[in-house]
């Protein structure tokens, strides 16, 4: 049976919201397989852009209508690419939502963006929260897309995404973990955005400064990274810095990462993939063979694997893996109507 999904994705880095049309379905090895049909990112207003940036300073009456309307708002979009691809017979919307609040160790993460608005403007089955059901098993609501990295991605030793953090997943003894590394676009986008740009295109900023290694050393002693998996971050954990030092900063740990866990080959997606002078610095501390794939992978892997995740759901197949989160067991997450 083949599955027509629509995965709806809004990053950190509040570059616009990504929906990516993708088939699924099972071979004869009862393997999961896919194809990218379609993908769009629709860009934030200004307006949007600043009300889902300010978020974490409305009080709770205002977040929840913001909810509301960040709901229609994703509604609103999804009839809109529908239409631009004259679109039929989907199965499902499968929608992240927007992360304002995360904080696993008091037992809740909020992402807005109701999804009975969404079904309502569609008119389509909806499957959202796909987070915290996992935070109240005990897990950190992240990263969720290594069951796609497990299913869909298996021929590569491990899976690096470069966002807002930078995350990653991979097999250890059997078992795929994940952890956020730290911050990237986060912060790099923060400080070009102070000499007015959006963001740092192709790390030339960065690779026309000078690093300080005062501060670098100080960034690589921050206690997280010495915290043992499964952890992820949040915009609660953030501090400023410089561009030159943050990029040195973010490329030592990501190749510090490949490097203690052996990693013979990795693929990379997420905007950050375009800064090439970041990859570059990887690349000056590691072997491993750094894969960039195809722009539709970059760009909607995480859309993707969000529609899988819908799929999986659905069906009531496990769609979190206890490994990579820290919760209790694995589990079927996602409220559907």
């Amino acid at each position: 049976m083949i599955f027509h999904a629509l995965g709806l994705m809004s990053g950190t880095s509040l570059d616009g919201l990504d929906i990516c049309h993708a088939s699924f379905q099972k071979d004869d090895l009862d393997q999961w397989q896919f194809r990218i049909l379609n993908a769009s990112t629709f860009p934030y207003t200004e307006v949007w852009e600043n009300r889902l940036r300010n978020a974490t300073e409305l009080s709770a009456e205002e977040l929840y209508e913001l909810n509301s309307e960040y709901g229609f708002y994703l509604g609103e979009k999804a009839n809109e690419f529908i239409e631009e691809y004259s679109l039929k017979n989907i199965d499902l919307i499968a929608s992240h939502g927007h992360t304002v609040f995360h904080q696993p160790q008091k037992r809740f993460t909020v992402q807005i963006g109701d999804g009975r608005a969404i079904k309502l403007l569609t008119k389509l089955p909806v499957v959202y929260d796909f987070r915290s059901q996992d935070v109240l098993m005990g897990g950190n609501g992240a990263p969720l897309v290594p069951i796609g990295d497990e299913l869909l991605f298996s021929e590569y030793d491990a899976c690096l995404n470069i966002g807002g953090f930078s995350n990653i997943s991979f097999k250890e003894n059997g078992n795929r973990i994940a952890f956020d590394i730290c911050p990237v676009n986060i912060v790099l986008n923060h400080f070009a955005k102070k000499v007015g740009k959006d963001f740092d295109e192709n790390g030339n900023l960065a690779r026309t400064g000078k690093v300080d290694h005062a501060l670098l050393s100080k960034l690589n002693s921050l206690p997280f990274y010495q915290e043992k998996p499964p952890k992820s971050l949040g915009m609660e954990w953030v501090a400023e810095n410089i561009l030159a030092t943050f990029t040195e900063h973010a490329a030592i740990q990501v190749a510090e990462v490949l490097n203690r866990n052996a990693i013979q080959k990795i693929v990379f997606t997420g905007g950050g993939t375009y800064n090439t002078y970041f990859l570059e610095r990887i690349k000056t501390k590691t072997e491993t063979q750094i894969i960039v794939p195809e722009e539709e992978i970059i760009n909607f892997k995480e859309a993707l694997i969000f529609a899988f995740m819908g799929v999986l759901r659905v069906n009531n197949e496990i769609n979190i893996l206890s490994s990579a989160t820290g919760s209790s067991q694995n589990h079927c997450s996602g409220i559907m109507i």
